[in-house]
């Protein structure tokens, strides 16, 4: 069920709004419950991957001794020579 929600919010960012719904072809009010949905609903413990990624994992392999901030390290000093 639907509910009436009163907001006061700067009229520049209202009118931006407006234009970013419109151009999705969505509501004001369906874009903002998106939104709101969104915050709400997230499992802040569990982060979902997705079926892509699954797929990439493993691809690359690398050496178990292999220090990444070493390599990191190095990267950084050879682009600021």
């Amino acid at each position: 069920m639907d509910t009436k929600l009163t907001l006061s919010l700067d009229k520049l960012i209202i009118e931006q709004a407006k234009v970013y719904a419109k151009s999705n072809k969505v509501s004001l009010s369906k874009l903002i419950e998106s939104y709101l949905a969104t915050l709400t609903n997230r499992n802040k413990s569990e982060i979902e991957i997705t079926p892509l990624v699954k797929s990439l994992s493993g691809v690359i392999s690398m050496d178990e001794n292999r220090d990444i901030k070493d390599d990191y390290t190095d990267f950084l000093i050879e682009k600021h020579k």
